[in-house]
């Protein structure tokens, strides 16, 4: 998972398992599921189920900013859309049959 702060342009790279949550700063990423296309079928994509909060200047609880599916390939189809924090997803670890253990 890819992290971007659009106010400084730093970007972190977020190496995470299904099930893994991560804080980086004011904001908190929660990885539900990553999952990709078998390499036998095409057209070939990678999509992540995502939760984002983020701790809004002046509160004291984060605030889910976003929460769906996220596309490698295709991520105009659903965005984080936050005014500083951008997450898009960058790959997926899975094997399939026949893959060399």
């Amino acid at each position: 998972i890819g992290l971007l702060n659009k106010r400084n342009y730093i970007s972190v790279d977020l190496d995470m398992k299904p099930g893994d949550t991560r804080e980086e700063g004011p904001v908190i990423v929660t990885l539900a599921a990553c999952e990709q296309t078998a390499p036998w079928e095409m057209p070939q994509e990678t999509g992540a189920f995502v939760q984002v909060d983020v701790l809004q200047r002046g509160q004291s609880e984060h605030t889910r900013v976003f929460s769906g599916w996220l596309f490698n390939r295709s991520p105009s189809l659903n965005v984080v859309e936050h005014p500083i924090y951008d997450v898009w997803v960058k790959d997926c670890a899975m094997r399939f049959p026949g893959d060399e253990a």
